[in-house]
């Protein structure tokens, strides 16, 4: 009989012995390579975590206990054995469960994550607020080595240390660097450290010492015999010294050991640090095989690994980025590439592998990434930080402080801007164009294209800049076929086909193939709308906006970014400052937080595909009195109608 169909709340787990759990633990993995097997989603990690999520909810109290996933992209099992198991195959899906925690969607679910090192300030929080109410339940922060390169961790730890809260963090170490430690010896001497009997015996050592006169000298000495002693046998002085008490490494698929460890340090007071060992893909070869590409994988054969494969037309915006900067080293020894702990998922391989010296992982600190950059642009480097549109966000003041208020030359290079699909809102890029263009002395560039992409970057390379410059482009695919030339471009200019129409279409970057198809639609019996690539969010291109300001009845704007703040918000404001006679339209990102699903449906759910688009315009036009084209158009109004039903 199995036991995981049985299990439905963690209070379940507490209720079966351990040679149950055991049986559960292998049960656990089955299922979580089942389901990401069928959806996609975050393999390695989940596998490597499930003898630490067994251990957790069978020994602290749930969901009265709290517990802080970091990132969490590692909650496939803890979702599973909290009442989601029958929805596990949605996993990431549209209308199915988020790929993180998620406060609205468990009561199990404490708190909200996406991003990194957030898990030991926020369980600061929790455990500063129980206390301000006198409760006494558990506080756990679960973090990763990687998140460990971020520095809001080590704020949390400093403050937690300093704060002497009851709190327990436990960092699940997956690196073989510390492997050697994780023998009997540390074994021996983390069970040493936590078990109730030895703290209870340390704790009336502690109190006899204080009968005598040379009490603080005696406690002295014995505070430094232990310090040395484990100093001597594990890595973790840091954490002692930032007012932590430190235990192991310990084996994390030692599931006796793990429930042992966990009981005894549930009995002790103050900031706990439990430092453990895992395999990131446990248990399941392919996964621990090469834990990289299944770390956020797409659909496999569960029982091969081996990776669906698409054969698309043409390829990603990442692969064709990583190839020009390829290109840019290769003619200019002063290109450096930065990217922060993403140097597969930027394109960035085969940049490290070829100049290994001019590529620098910066770890999961974008902040840090940016004053670095900073450092390279003031002494005369060229340097590109690519980061996900999204992460970008944590190094909003090294933006405006450090490279834009002394007009360095740092190119911004925004990888996922816009909507990336299933990793859902935590992860969308739907902001940037905003946080930059609000930034004096700066250009914000949106490429339509591929080829676009490959003549901007190397525009910035081959010419001295006057400030920092962001560019940003999609998780998709090229949507034109790549040149082997590079077309130059003409920066700070739009792109137009024809200026005498009288509704124009300014779209910007993504939305440029959408907005040509719309007015495909729109065109087939009237030749009335122009597109222009509005490829310069900031600044803009004066010149053809005066010269479509005095010509265009109707003006929409169309971007893949939120509405306010955005693009078509600042045209606008340029129109209403320069007394526009037209009508204008802003089409973009509603003040909303887009759900997770693939991206195809979620450019349709807030209607920014071709046909919503055509069908948005359409009826923005036949709003007003018809007089000449728009007569036109509303013979289309039906069929585009029809075919958007």
């Amino acid at each position: 009989m199995k036991i995981l169909p049985q299990i439905h709340t963690p209070a379940d787990t507490k209720k079966l012995t351990l040679d149950e759990l055991m049986i559960l633990k292998d049960e656990l993995r089955q299922e979580i390579v089942s389901a990401v097997s069928k959806t996609g989603g975050h393999l390695a990690s989940n596998l490597g975590a499930v003898e630490l999520t067994i251990a957790m909810h069978h020994v602290f109290n749930l969901p009265k206990d709290k517990i802080l996933w970091d990132v969490s992209h590692q909650t496939y099992g803890h979702k599973i054995l909290t009442g989601r198991r029958d929805r596990i195959n949605t996993i990431r899906q549209y209308g199915g469960l988020a790929g993180f925690s998620k406060r609205s969607e468990s009561e199990y679910d404490d708190y909200g994550a996406g991003h990194a090192s957030t898990s030991i300030s926020t369980a600061l929080g929790f455990a500063a607020a129980r206390d301000n109410v006198g409760d006494d339940n558990k506080v756990i922060a679960v973090i990763g080595d990687g998140s460990m390169t971020g520095g809001l961790a080590f704020e949390g730890l400093n403050n937690a240390g300093h704060l002497k809260k009851d709190l327990i963090v436990i960092l699940n170490d997956n690196t073989w660097s510390i492997s050697k430690n994780v023998g009997a010896l540390s074994k021996y001497l983390t069970t040493i450290l936590a078990d109730e009997k030895f703290n209870k015996l340390r704790s009336e050592v502690w109190e006899l010492t204080g009968r005598f006169k040379r009490r603080d000298k005696i406690r002295e000495t014995i505070s430094k015999i232990e310090q040395s002693i484990k100093g001597f046998l594990v890595p973790g002085m840091l954490f002692q010294k930032l007012g932590f008490r430190y235990f192991g490494p310990i084996d994390g698929h030692d599931l006796p050991l793990m429930i042992k460890t966990l009981e005894d340090l549930k009995q002790l007071s103050g900031p706990l640090m439990l430092h453990i060992a895992t395999v990131k893909g446990k248990g399941y070869d392919p996964a621990e095989e090469d834990a990289g590409a299944y770390h956020g994988v797409g659909k496999f054969d569960k029982v091969t690994g081996k990776l669906a494969k698409s054969s698309p037309s043409r390829p990603s915006y990442t692969k064709v980025f990583g190839d020009i900067m390829v290109e840019l080293a290769e003619k200019d020894d002063k290109v450096i590439a930065i990217t922060a702990a993403m140097s597969t998922g930027t394109g960035l391989v085969d940049f490290s592998e070829k100049y290994p010296e001019r590529f620098f992982d910066v770890g999961i600190a974008e902040g840090h990434g940016g004053c670095f950059a900073g450092g390279l642009a003031a002494e005369n480097m060229k340097p590109y930080f690519v980061v996900y549109s999204t992460f970008m966000q944590r190094a909003y003041d090294q933006i405006i402080h450090d490279i834009a208020l002394q007009k360095l030359p740092v190119v911004f290079c925004m990888d996922r801007a816009g909507l990336v699909g299933n990793d859902g809102p935590t992860h969308h890029g739907t902001f940037d164009l905003t946080y930059f263009s609000t930034v004096p002395n700066i250009i914000v560039a949106a490429p339509k294209d591929g080829n676009e992409l490959r003549s901007m970057l190397h525009y910035t390379a081959d010419n001295k800049l006057e400030g920092p410059v962001s560019i940003r482009y999609p998780r998709d695919n090229v949507p034109t076929d790549m040149l082997s030339d590079i077309k130059p471009i003409e920066w700070g200019k739009w792109e137009a086909d024809s200026l005498d129409k009288g509704v124009i279409i300014l779209a910007v970057g993504t939305m440029v193939q959408t907005a040509y198809e719309a007015a495909e639609i729109l065109n087939q019996d009237t030749d009335s709308i122009a597109v222009i690539n509005a490829r310069f969010v900031k600044p803009f291109d004066y010149e053809m906006l005066d010269a479509i300001r005095k010509r265009a009845k109707y003006i929409i704007t169309i971007e893949e970014n939120q509405i306010r703040g955005g693009f078509g918000q600042a045209i606008a404001e340029y129109l209403m400052n320069n007394n526009y006679n037209g009508k204008l339209k802003v089409i973009g990102i509603p003040d909303q937080f887009v759900t997770h699903g693939n991206r195809e449906q979620l450019l349709k759910e807030i209607h920014l595909d071709v046909d919503s688009i055509a069908h948005t315009v359409s009826e923005f036009i036949e709003k007003e009195p018809s007089t000449g084209f728009l007569q036109k158009l509303r013979l289309r109004k039906n069929s585009v109608s029809k075919k958007v039903s």
